[in-house]
């Protein structure tokens, strides 16, 4: 059950209430694609950095280790222990970002796998039954992602096929719940709008798959080429249609300023792997913008990564400590990296909730933007 606890103009502030618990929102799904987060990141970790939800992927998954070794171990939960809620993507995405692994056709798409170049076969009922078998919280419906700046036909093409494939998906997840002996007989189901930039068809798309009366609705195919701009009034055309009472998922995305941007024209789920591929790369967000600790200057400060920063990293570790772990290669630097950005995420995302809650939700974001284009030293 969704429900809105507040709203600033467009903002919301909502909670979902699942089978493993209650996601307060706005929140930022820390993204563990293959049931961990990269970098060494346990989820006693998560739970100390305040992570609501977790997100890992259908496709990965399924080729490695496999879902049903997953689901002989009792599902993601108890594979992973952790027992707050978990979002699955679709492998959606994966036609898209594997695009010269890959073979669409109407029943589904047929891969080569990243891995070994074995044949694999996913279309919507496999997609759903992937994910039933992982017993995820909320399973994401298989669409087609398609580039951003493709041609209008198409797009117009996919969209259809996406909507096609999501009456399809409903209708699996729904025999799957119903099975004795599924795991998770309450998985949610959110589907996806696609549409590329084109505001009409992403608008058409919206009111139909509205109609289908899902548990949740993302936004997908953005921040894959297209500008922020473009992305951002995508976004300001399309929620309008989406139902209002249900969770609003803009999917991949990404920096804080497309979070807080994003936040003010009513989206209340996101995950990105920034926070954690720059993590390991030694690029570290603050509230005074970012730094890279392989910078020289870092070399002897005594600081933390941000003064004032409660997260387990800054209350112990000097800059020059993490930076001399990143030179040396050490995994211990990555891991902290990735810790300390995951919190600054989460710890975002709960500034952004009490803001909102407060109705200051337009002078927070302002003030936030101004403090991270400052630069830090």
């Amino acid at each position: 059950m969704y429900r809105i606890l507040n709203k600033d103009g467009n903002a919301k502030r909502a909670e979902l209430t699942t089978v493993h618990g209650v996601v307060q929102t706005p929140v930022f799904m820390n993204v563990g694609t293959v049931a961990a987060i990269k970098g060494a990141v346990a989820t006693s970790d998560l739970e100390e950095i305040g992570t609501q939800i977790e997100l890992s992927n259908t496709y990965h998954l399924h080729v490695r280790p496999g879902d049903q070794v997953v689901r002989k171990m009792g599902g993601l939960h108890r594979f992973m222990s952790w027992d707050k809620p978990i979002l699955t993507d679709s492998g959606g995405f994966q036609v898209f970002s594997l695009a010269s692994l890959r073979k669409i056709k109407e029943e589904g798409v047929y891969f080569h796998s990243h891995v070994d170049g074995r044949k694999i076969f996913m279309g919507p009922e496999e997609s759903m039954q992937i994910q039933s078998n992982l017993a995820s919280t909320i399973a994401m419906a298989f669409d087609e992602c398609a580039p951003a700046l493709a041609e209008r036909e198409y797009v117009e093409r996919s969209v259809a096929r996406t909507t096609r494939w999501l009456g399809r998906c409903k209708a699996e997840m729904k025999r799957l719940n119903s099975l004795p002996d599924t795991i998770n007989r309450e998985q949610l189901l959110f589907g996806i709008n696609q549409g590329a930039i084109f505001a009409d068809i992403r608008v058409a798309h919206a009111k139909e798959i509205a109609e289908m009366d899902l548990d949740g609705y993302a936004i997908g195919g953005l921040a894959v080429g297209e500008s922020h701009e473009e992305m951002y009034h995508i976004i300001e055309e399309t929620v309008p249609y989406l139902p209002e009472d249900k969770p609003t998922y803009l999917m991949g995305v990404g920096t804080p300023a497309n979070i807080l941007e994003a936040v003010d024209r009513g989206v209340d789920f996101f995950d990105c792997v920034y926070p954690s591929r720059n993590g390991r790369h030694g690029h570290l967000y603050t509230n005074h913008g970012k730094i890279n600790l392989f910078n020289a200057k870092y070399e002897l400060d005594e600081r933390p990564i941000e003064e004032g920063c409660q997260c387990p990293v800054c209350r112990r570790y000097s800059r020059a400590y993490i930076r001399h772990l990143l030179k040396a290669k050490e995994m211990l630097g990555m891991r902290l990296c990735v810790l300390h950005n995951l919190y600054f995420y989460n710890t975002m995302m709960a500034e952004i909730r009490a803001a909102i809650e407060e109705g200051r939700y337009g002078a927070y974001k302002k003030e936030k933007l101004d403090r991270m284009s400052q630069g830090s030293a």
